[in-house]
């Protein structure tokens, strides 16, 4: 059982992706599980560690102590904990000597451990250049646990001492983020000026593109300062209610956006098929959906008893999104290819579509990349680089919006929005070629 139990943990610690480390308060109430997980911090060697333990209250009289405290633990260090359990070395993780425990509750006052409830602070200062996550151990099975946490990781920066609440390995971002805001800004002045230049061949679609980068742009100034907050003061104080806010909506105007141009709405067509309709009826409240769990994930930290689940549940979500957005581009190339052979309108279409196939590969590269490359990245990278991974993702969006803007920009002669005569009567005589060739 408690192998087994040390096994489930590691997964968590190693699905926990890279948090902020802001200032944390956790109400733990009769929790029963031996192993609870807080945030993921990358310390440097001036690293500081601040517990503040309230109510803290037993659910059997006169445990024993030396079985309950909290420890950091990378996760290297945490498979060498695995196999003492499994070997028989060791019955309670405290016991390893491959953790840096940093409270045992056995030092608590004796005067403290006579009154239920009670409440104590702990500062721990550690000097140990790393990616540690801090956990709480019970290794007294018939106790359940109650008590608030408020838990704070920061590294001293430079001589000034400063407080740096980012972990080591993302403690740049707010630059990061600011800088590729002022990228996008920079694209949205690019963009207005060419619809502005080409009023007379601009489409619906290409406003809606012009508020996708918009939306793009504040996001990443959003989570810039938000970011930049964190640093300093160790909350976000509201900042990170406008990130969510713009990247809740960016990300459902992008997915819409890449199912409307794939399907070739304005360009080819001023209206849906029905079952084009139904995959935004689809990928829209799962998006939704998808953005609310992923808030209430991000902000109660893998503490929660179903954040595992839920972080897993929602991944699926997501994936599915990507791959819905996929087939009206699909169903849209067939489509076109039958009426292509009786229609000569729809062979104009089908060549028009048919160029759509390039951006159906760049699709599937981004979200590849986006989904999978950036994650394994993040997996392999050393902590003191977390944040190549953010901006590898940034760049990969980046030219994304880029390829899409320049395919699919207001010009009269655009390839994609526009075959003339000759062409047209060209596209004919192909398909009577393919017809004979079939023959």
């Amino acid at each position: 059982m408690a192998s087994t139990t040390a096994i489930i943990i590691f997964l968590i610690l190693t699905i926990i992706s890279t948090t902020t480390a802001e200032i944390r308060f956790t109400k733990i109430q009769s929790d029963p599980r031996p192993i609870i997980p807080f945030d993921e911090f990358g310390f440097t060697h001036t690293g500081i560690l601040e517990l503040n333990i309230t109510n803290l209250q037993f659910s059997s009289p006169n445990p024993d102590l030396t079985k309950l405290g909290f420890f950091l633990c990378t996760r290297d260090s945490w498979l060498h904990v695995l196999q003492q359990i499994e070997d028989g070395e060791i019955t309670c993780a405290l016991q390893s000597n491959f953790i840096t425990q940093v409270l045992n509750f056995n030092s608590i006052n004796n005067k403290q451990q006579q009154q239920q409830p009670f409440s104590f602070n702990h500062f721990f200062p550690h000097s140990v250049s790393d990616q540690f996550t801090l956990v709480f151990a019970n290794c007294i099975p018939q106790v359940k646990i109650t008590m608030d946490v408020r838990s704070a990781m920061y590294n001293l920066d430079g001589r000034s001492k400063t407080r740096d609440y980012l972990s080591a390995g993302i403690t740049v971002l707010p630059r990061v983020y600011f800088l590729f805001s002022i990228v996008y800004f920079g694209l949205i002045a690019v963009w207005v000026y060419m619809l502005y230049k080409k009023k007379l061949t601009v489409f619906g679609i290409h406003l809606f593109m012009l508020a996708v980068v918009v939306l793009k742009a504040l996001n990443l100034l959003c989570e810039a300062e938000d970011k930049s907050y964190i640093k300093r003061t160790g909350s976000a104080h509201g900042w990170d209610v406008l990130f969510y806010i713009f990247s809740f909506l960016k990300g459902i105007t992008l997915f819409t956006l890449i199912v409307l141009i794939g399907t070739g709405w304005s360009f080819l067509k001023p209206y849906l098929q029905d079952k084009e309709k139904k995959v935004l009826m689809i990928v829209i409240p799962l998006q939704v959906v998808a953005n609310i769990a992923q808030v209430v994930i991000d902000e109660s930290g893998p503490y929660g008893h179903d954040w595992v689940t839920w972080k897993q549940v929602f991944l699926l979500v997501d994936v599915i999104c990507c791959c819905a957005i996929l087939f009206p581009i699909v169903w849209s190339i067939k489509n076109l290819r039958e009426a292509a052979r009786t229609d000569g309108k729809a062979a104009v279409n089908l060549m028009k579509l048919t160029l759509f196939r390039q951006y159906y590969v760049v699709v599937i590269c981004y979200i590849y990349f986006t989904r999978v490359v950036v994650y394994a990245l993040e997996t392999i990278t050393s902590y003191k680089y977390l944040w190549t991974s953010v901006v590898a993702a940034e760049l990969a969006t980046l030219a994304f919006y880029v390829f899409t803007g320049y395919n699919f920009k207001p010009e009269a002669h655009n390839p994609y929005l526009a075959i003339d005569d000759d062409e047209e009567e060209a596209a004919s005589e192909q398909l009577k070629l393919e017809d004979e060739f079939e023959l």
